[in-house]
Order: C-alpha cells, then structure tokens, then sequence
C-alpha cells in the first residue's frame, strides 16, 4: 500500500493544485518513482489511498500497467483518515498477510525486495539517519528490536511491514498510526532494521528542489 492521501500542508502552495505525490522529481511524479521501485522488487500488486485531489492521482496512475503495477484504489473523505485510519480502511483491498505501506511522500533507493516475508511480532519498520528537520529521531533500534523511548533515536522512514493484527482493536474512522506502532513496541512485537542508504522525505518546496538538484547531478 502507498499512502497518498495527505493533504501536504508543508507543501503549499505546490500542493493547492497538485497533489504532493504526484510533484515531479528528476523528471516523473514522485510517486511512480515508488511504484517504478516495487515493481522491480516484484511487489506489483498495489493499493494506493487518496483524499486530497485524489482523482488527479487515479487518473494519472490509472490501473498502473504503464508503471508495471497493477493499481486499486482506496479514497477517503475530504481531510482523509490520517495513516492508520487510512490503512484500516484499505484491508479488504491487501490479500496478504503481512503487507507492506510506504509513505507516498519519499524518495529512496531502498531495496524493497529485501523487506521481511514473514515476521516476528505484529510490524518491522525500516529506520534511517535523522535528517536535519527532524534532529530528534523517533524510535530506538536495539538488537532488531524497535522501542519507544531511549536513546539514540534514528527516524523512521514510512516504510513499514505490517500484519493485519496489528489493526484488530483500532475502530474505523480518523487516527494516526504511530500511537498503534507504540503499542505494539511496549509488548515487544515491532522489529526493524537500519537502512543507511538514500533516503528523502519530500515534505516541502524547499526538499523538493534540493532532491531534483541533487539528482540533476554536477554541471546540471
């Protein structure tokens, strides 16, 4: 699953008119880069969630053959259900168990084909280095493990690996999905790795053209 259905506050103005996903970064929407990624690691079946100008994204994406994915929809209301809410909704389009969610909003070389086909607990999270709007990090990674408190912290990237029990106490509606994650984390049931590789949150204008100069290359 993507999640493409934020309303991308810190991107304004861009995001008035387009939706944050689909700005264009090195030439393509940010969000088929992501798409372009599962597909080579052999994730093609895909749902994608909308709210906010969430018909450019279907009919740009239609049903993702161009991309060689295969597309199915979940839109939300007007304001959307935030991260949780938003992945709850969606479970009757994911046919496996666990299935991964990727925030629509990165860039990233990870290697998806290298996420966990199986777990140990209810979630395992892909953890980065903190980037400089974000110096306080968000969870603690000790020995695969994913805590909520301690220290040092490391970001976590919205790439994520999921089991649909993780979902079963939450009710249908508006939530975030970190509460959900803390949760988990204090029975001990979300692992993670550490992925020091490239890795962007495009969250604002600013982000957006430092990525598109960075991958412009020297000279360009």
């Amino acid at each position: 699953m993507i999640l493409a259905a934020g309303r991308g506050e810190r991107m304004r103005p861009l995001s008035d008119r387009i939706p944050k996903p689909l700005l264009p970064v090195a030439g393509k929407a940010l969000l088929v880069h992501l798409i372009e990624s599962l597909a080579r690691a052999g994730l093609r079946d895909l749902v994608v969630n909308y709210a906010h100008l969430g018909r450019q994204i279907a009919a740009y994406l239609g049903d993702g053959g161009q991309f060689g994915a295969r597309i199915a929809y979940s839109p939300e209301p007007e304001g959307g259900l935030e991260t949780g809410g938003g992945i709850l909704q969606a479970l009757p389009l994911l046919d496996s168990d666990p299935f991964l969610v990727v925030n629509g909003d990165i860039w990233t070389d990870y290697p998806f084909i290298n996420l966990p086909k199986t777990l140990d607990g209810l979630a395992h999270l892909v953890l980065v280095d903190n980037p400089p709007h974000h110096p306080q990090g968000d969870f603690r990674l000790k020995d695969g493990r994913v805590e909520a408190g301690g220290t040092p912290r490391l970001t976590f990237s919205g790439i994520g690996v999921y089991r649909r029990q993780l979902f079963e106490h939450c009710a249908s509606g508006r939530f975030p999905l970190v509460p959900v994650l803390r949760a988990a984390m204090e029975r001990g049931q979300v692992s993670g790795e550490y992925y020091g590789g490239r890795w962007r949150d495009v969250g604002t204008p600013e982000r957006l053209a430092e990525l598109n100069r960075e991958l412009a290359g020297p000279g360009r």
